[in-house]
């Protein structure tokens, strides 16, 4: 779908579909509708004649950047720590760059679709940069997971960097990238992830036997049976229901998160000292919108993405400490694995990633592969398991 120079529009929030006073049905998705109702009139205003497809065309010729407006969309709620530490740098960056040619309308909080939706979206241009989630699209991206297989890394940089360039110039990148149409161009993978529980402490392994913990799936699934829990998947934004309910006994979950989600408000427990696998939280553009980008859209967008990459895992990182101590105060007792069920949970892990990459390698998807190369980037990086 053709990428062109668009008027600054307003954010919309979406609704629950409704009935208005006409009768007539109100869309769950207000702004994503109106935006594919533009699309289709200046498709059709395309074809009044040669010289308006070629004022379309002009924006996105090869030459000096000329005026672009980019639509961003997320299913992160409004103020999340990764958008300010992460994508509004990086827009604000390339605008930057561009002398202010290209801007962004940043649709947040699902405004646009919903988390699982946003590869779908992303490639057929409703969006033109969404934030694709592996674990979110784990039947089209079943690779990447190897960024969040347990016990591999314990630092948010060594995840991240590992999986740049992997997914920018490695396996990741020509399994999953170049066949899903996407171009990677941003990404950090989150510092290990750990179980919080709204009653059970864990402090041994016995504690987790039978718990219903929330994961986004795939790696995250086998982790939690490897050590007797049992996974119950769906996206961040609606486990808050879930636990409130008692659905759920608690999380497999980022600490940074849990207050952005207003789960702090549910959990009493968290563990600290085993890594539980971890999280990619990634966006993309539509490769043949990419593609007809002036080149010097490009260059500024990639050395803007360079720049950002070593800058918000350092960031996320330093993070901990203070969302640790917003947790604490929020009344969230964090409980230090002892050493005995530490050494237990972690032999138990052991065999996750070969069972990972075992269970695709029999699906024709190169999972030991993509293992090796990624052990191989971590290590190169200074990690250690």
């Amino acid at each position: 779908m053709p990428l062109h120079a668009r008027r600054r529009r307003t954010n919309h929030n979406s609704t629950a579909a409704s009935t208005g006073k006409s009768g007539r049905t109100r869309s769950r998705f207000p702004a994503r509708d109106k935006y594919i109702r533009e699309k289709k009139v200046k498709k059709a205003l395309g074809m009044i004649g040669p010289a308006v497809a070629l004022s379309l065309a002009g924006s996105l010729s090869s030459g000096p950047a000329k005026a672009l407006e980019l639509k961003v969309a997320d299913s992160f709620p409004a103020g999340h720590y990764l958008v300010r530490l992460m994508l509004k740098p990086w827009m604000d960056d390339v605008t930057k760059r561009t002398n202010g040619a290209v801007t962004f309308t940043y649709y947040p909080n699902q405004q646009i679709g919903k988390a699982a939706d946003m590869l779908r979206l992303t490639q057929s241009g409703v969006v033109d940069i969404g934030y694709i989630a592996p674990s979110y699209a784990s039947d089209k991206m079943p690779l990447s997971e190897v960024a969040q297989l347990p016990e591999a890394f314990h630092t948010s940089c060594h995840g991240t960097l590992a999986y740049w360039k992997s997914a920018r110039e490695g396996v990741l990148a020509k399994q999953e990238y170049a066949p899903n149409k996407v171009k990677l161009l941003m990404e950090v993978v989150l510092p290990p992830y750990q179980v919080f529980t709204t009653k059970q402490k864990v402090e041994n392994i016995g504690d987790v036997q039978g718990l219903k913990l929330h994961t986004t799936g795939g790696a995250q699934d086998l982790t939690l049976r490897a050590i007797g829990a049992v996974p119950v998947r769906m996206s961040a934004p609606d486990a808050y229901e879930s636990l409130s309910r008692g659905t759920l006994d608690g999380l497999l979950f980022p600490m940074e998160s849990v207050s952005s989600y207003g789960l702090d408000k549910l959990v009493k427990h968290a563990t600290e000292g085993v890594s539980f696998g971890s999280f990619i939280v990634a966006y993309s553009i539509n490769q043949a919108a990419w593609d007809r980008l002036p080149d010097d859209v490009k260059k500024a967008m990639d050395e803007a993405s360079e720049a950002i990459e070593p800058k918000v895992c350092a960031d996320v990182d330093k993070e901990q400490d203070g969302s640790r101590q917003r947790l604490r105060e929020a009344g969230v007792t964090f409980e230090p694995i002892p050493d005995q069920t530490r050494a237990q949970m972690k032999d138990k892990l052991k065999g996750v990633g070969v069972e990972w990459a075992a269970g695709l390698d029999g699906r024709g998807k190169p999972a030991s592969a993509a293992l090796k190369e990624f052990d191989a980037l971590l290590t190169e990086g200074g990690a250690t398991k």
